[in-house]
Order: structure tokens, then C-alpha cells, then sequence
């Protein structure tokens, strides 16, 4: 079962109000939708994802708190629309949890993952757009070094590449960790396919444009006083989160909440490893 990262951090930065309207924008399995729920007496979450299966997972886990809750189903580009949806104009916090969850990547038949078989799919909505088997078997040769070199910032980017257009066609996920560490074996606790599986699932996700999508629509979504936090796992996204964070405040749009990332405790590093790469940022709005 998917674990909340940094709940405790999340909730107080977003300062909820038994009374106020916030928005989960990646509700996941629920967790943070449900601590923010619980906080609510008359007021209201609206809880957002793309996977619709976790969306229904995540109605099955709320479901006593179901009057606090409306469930909506899009990418970060229709946040607006789900607020506006659920009946309102703007919102008083905002948070996005930028990490896959534990179900995506333990279900073999979504792809994500080379811990067991499975096909090629890695698509956080599994009922639209191309797939991690379009990718590995259609593009051409530069085009898969390019984006495992930029998105998996893998120096070995292009002998992985050429190791994936021989081996063509590629069947399933355990065939293409195999086809990777053998053109790259490896030197070190990492698996040589690691950052190939996280550049394939970043381009199949669009989820360098999610985040700028999110970046441009959230602060235009909170009321005077409303609060943003976003939590990133990978470097490429944290960066991109504090020059927004940095030119909101430059632009004396917002408040910077935090001057450096905030981190996950020991404490919750050893009880949940997946969180240790998490960075919480928040800011303000005036």
C-alpha cells in the first residue's frame, strides 16, 4: 500500500482551516486528501488524478469522509475546470505530491516497474495517449538517446539507445532491463536500467509539461493568503518548482514559506526508504 509522504510537513504548511476549500492535485490512493479531510468541518476538498484507477481506489479509501471530498478525473491542465466543477472560484491551498505511487509501480500490468514482468505501458491514465512499447520500438535512435540522456540525465544515453534498436522488437519490461544491462552492466546499487525506465515513463507521461502546466495554473487558483506546496522526488522537477517559487516572489505575487527544501526525518526514511528523495517547497499567496 502507497505511503503518505511527509504528512505532517504537507498539513502544516498548508495551514487548513477547519472551514476552508483546498485541492489535492495528485490524490493518488487518498493519503493526503483524507489527512486534509479530516482537518474540515465545513469545509472541502477537491481531489484531483489522472489514473483513474487510482481515483476509484482512492473514493474506496475516503469513502466516510465522502461529504468532505469531490473526486475529479484530469491532468494538471484541467485543474481550473475541477474547482470550478466542485462550485468554486478559487481555493485556499494547493498540493501536489509529484512522485508515482506504490501501486503504479507494484502492478505489473501498468509497466512501470522491472521488479516483476509486464508490458510496456508506464501511462499514468491507461486509457489514452502513446506507450513506453510506441517509444522503445517506433522512435528512432537519436530520439531515445535524447530523451533518456534529458530526462534520465543517463550519461550512457546513447549506447542504450543503440542496445534498444537492435534488440527490437521489445516485448515486455523485464526484456528491456535486460537488453540495458547488458549494453551498460552495473557498477554500482543502482540497476543500469533505473534511469532509462524513469526517462521512458517521463516522456510517455508528459510530465515535464504536467509540471509546467501546474506551475503556470496553481498560483492563479488561490484566494489572498492561499498557500501552494508541491513535493518533488528528482532534481529536474525541485529546480523547476523553486524558480517559480523564486520569481513569484521576485514578482511580490507570493511569500517564499521555505528558504531551503524541507526533507523527510530519519525517522521516516527508515520506515518508508521511497520517501528519502522528497523535497517539500511552499509558498504564499498575497
Amino acid at each position: 500500500m502507497h505511503v503518505t509522504v511527509m504528512p505532517a510537513e504537507s498539513l502544516d504548511l498548508l495551514a487548513v482551516k477547519p472551514d476552508g476549500v483546498y485541492l489535492d492535485c495528485t490524490t493518488g490512493l487518498g493519503g493526503h486528501t483524507r489527512l486534509i479531510a479530516e482537518r474540515l468541518t465545513t469545509g472541502f476538498v477537491i481531489a484531483n488524478d489522472r489514473d483513474p484507477q487510482s481515483l476509484a481506489m482512492a473514493r474506496e479509501n475516503t469513502a466516510e469522509l465522502a461529504h468532505r471530498i469531490c473526486f475529479h478525473y484530469g491532468g494538471f491542465g484541467s485543474l481550473a475546470e475541477a474547482v470550478s466543477q466542485a462550485g468554486f472560484a478559487k481555493v485556499d491551498g494547493l498540493l501536489a505530491d509529484l512522485g508515482v505511487s506504490r501501486f503504479q509501480l507494484t502492478e505489473p500490468s501498468r509497466g512501470f516497474s522491472f521488479q516483476q514482468d509486464g508490458p510496456l505501458d508506464m501511462r499514468m491514465d491507461p486509457t489514452r495517449g502513446e506507450t513506453a512499447d510506441d517509444l522503445v520500438n517506433h522512435s528512432n535512435e537519436k530520439t531515445l538517446a535524447d530523451l533518456i540522456y534529458q530526462f534520465g540525465e543517463e550519461r550512457r544515453a546513447r549506447r542504450i539507445a543503440r542496445a534498444i534498436v537492435r534488440a527490437r522488437p521489445l516485448r515486455s519490461t523485464l526484456h528491456l532491463a535486460d537488453v540495458v544491462e547488458r549494453a551498460v552492466p552495473r557498477t554500482g546499487r543502482l540497476h543500469p536500467a533505473t534511469k532509462t525506465f524513469m526517462a521512458l515513463r517521463m516522456a510517455v507521461n508528459d510530465e515535464p509539461g504536467e509540471l509546467r502546466r501546474l506551475l503556470e495554473v496553481g498560483p492563479g487558483l488561490l484566494n489572498g493568503g492561499g498557500r501552494m506546496v508541491v513535493i518533488s522526488f528528482m532534481s529536474i522537477d525541485d529546480r523547476e518548482v523553486k524558480e517559480k517559487f523564486r520569481a513569484l516572489g521576485r514578482e511580490g505575487r507570493a511569500v517564499i514559506l521555505t528558504k531551503h527544501p524541507l526533507v523527510p526525518s530519519e525517522e521516516e526514511c527508515a520506515r518508508n526508504p521511497a520517501s528519502r528523495s522528497a523535497r517539500l517547497r511552499a509558498v504564499e499567496l498575497k
